[in-house]
């Protein structure tokens, strides 16, 4: 199944090579996105300005398409004063794809000089409170972006070509720019954030840092970012808690953000549709790498390459079998919620890379590799489609029996082998396995 170690290397090289470039252009376009939104704080200084950037380009950087970059505008209100409050299925309007919760905050009377982004909401027990409305807020940051283009253009401090507006859409729950960056063009999606210090929930009965340094989990949801959902909803936003942990993961030993890269290639060359669209994403494969993380915590399991991106490959193939990708904060929301003939048309695209490798590690510019000739193992499939209930088959020694199956398995701890011995007994009584 090994394609040979110089060759996964070559491939990563030719990844690497190109991200001091993506550097550069970000920090570019970043320049220019800055000089807009000090023109905002500025007329508006309840509008800040956050400098430290770095997990975005981070994530950039990472990135081989070319995907929006999510800029949070916090505001200048005192977050842990608001109370939360669950929305009104009337005022929730399209949350979109995946989005947590929708929420109202309502704004007490010892939180001042924010009355122009307020409107009364009704709660359930039928009490009339004020809230803060994202509707009104993205419409008062917007009027601001468009006046500072304008007066950044004036004043020569913007050059023609540099930025577009024309993405700007008027129902839209972020506000996106077209920035120049070099010889390419990067949409930044500005969102105005209210943060509050408060743990973000979900992480109940988890196993807390489980793979991860100690203190990830809580230094990473240590505050909450709640961010609009709709013109009069919030929801509570995990961009830059996930990025956070990303980042926490680039510290532990081993080539697991090289793994990523590696995959995060092949997505955007082989894996997407014949429409151009993509079935997976660059967040899908995020959370792919956290829970290898989680599930994987022993270096041993990432001590090379090619055994790194097997992790990750496993996890992967078993959520596209049972087209469920839990969210790494919130378990009980699936990110595969769409087109389900999309994932299963990514299936094998997959499971063709995983039992020839060789065949895909290399970098071309027309058409994507096609999995033709790569038989399909049948109890490779049995194995990923068992069912998904109580958290049985999402475990170590499960995915340990997929490493097995692919015969990429080369762990020596005997406790570790023994779970999965035991688990392998179990489940020959119920599909057929090969040795």
């Amino acid at each position: 199944m090994a394609a040979g170690g110089c060759r996964w290397r070559s491939c990563l090289e030719v990844v690497a090579s190109r991200q001091g470039q993506r550097v550069q252009h970000f920090q570019q376009a970043e320049d220019i996105l800055l000089t807009l939104l000090e023109h905002v704080h500025t007329e508006e200084p309840r509008f800040l300005v956050d400098y430290s950037r770095n997990l975005e380009a981070f994530e950039f950087v990472l990135c081989a398409s070319e995907d929006a970059v999510v800029v949070e505008v916090p505001l200048r209100i005192d977050g842990d004063a608001l109370r939360v409050r669950p929305c009104q299925p009337t005022d929730t309007g399209s949350t979109g794809h995946g989005h947590l919760g929708a929420c109202s905050l309502e704004v007490p009377s010892v939180v001042t000089g924010v009355g122009d982004w307020t409107s009364t909401c009704t709660t359930r027990g039928m009490e009339q409170v004020r809230c803060l409305a994202p509707g009104k807020v993205l419409q008062r940051l917007k009027e601001l972006l468009v006046s500072a283009i304008v007066q950044c253009q004036r004043r020569s401090l913007l050059q023609p070509g540099d930025l577009s507006a024309e993405n700007l859409k008027e129902d839209a729950t972020e506000l996106s720019l077209l920035v120049r960056g070099g010889w390419r063009t990067i949409r930044f999606d500005v969102v105005p954030v209210v943060r509050s210090q408060q743990e973000t929930p979900g992480l109940d009965g988890r196993q807390h840092d489980r793979g991860f340094p100690e203190g990830t989990l809580q230094k990473a949801t240590g505050d909450a970012h709640f961010v609009p959902a709709s013109k009069h909803c919030w929801r509570l936003s995990t961009h830059l808690p996930i990025l956070k942990l990303l980042w926490a993961v680039d510290t532990l030993q081993g080539p697991r953000l090289d793994s990523l890269r590696l995959l995060e290639q092949l997505r955007s060359q082989d894996w997407r549709e014949e429409d151009g669209r993509d079935g997976l994403t660059f967040n899908h494969l995020k959370m792919v790498l956290l829970w290898s993380t989680e599930l994987f915590p022993s270096p041993e399991d990432w001590q090379d390459l090619e055994g790194s991106v097997y992790r990750l490959l496993v996890v992967l193939l078993r959520c596209l079998a049972t087209q469920r990708l839990p969210h790494f904060l919130h378990p009980e929301q699936n990110l595969f919620q769409g087109d389900p003939h999309r994932l299963a048309s990514l299936y094998p695209k997959v499971e063709a890379f995983a039992w020839d490798p060789a065949r895909f590690l290399r970098f071309h510019f027309g058409l994507p590799t096609r999995p033709d000739g790569v038989q399909a193992d049948p109890a490779l499939r049995a194995l990923l489609q068992l069912p998904a209930k109580d958290g049985a088959y999402w475990d170590t020694a499960y995915f340990d029996i997929l490493l097995s199956q692919l015969q990429v398995y080369q762990i020596q701890d005997a406790t570790r082998r023994s779970a999965m011995s035991r688990l392998l007994s179990k489940l020959r009584r119920d599909i057929p396995l090969h040795s």
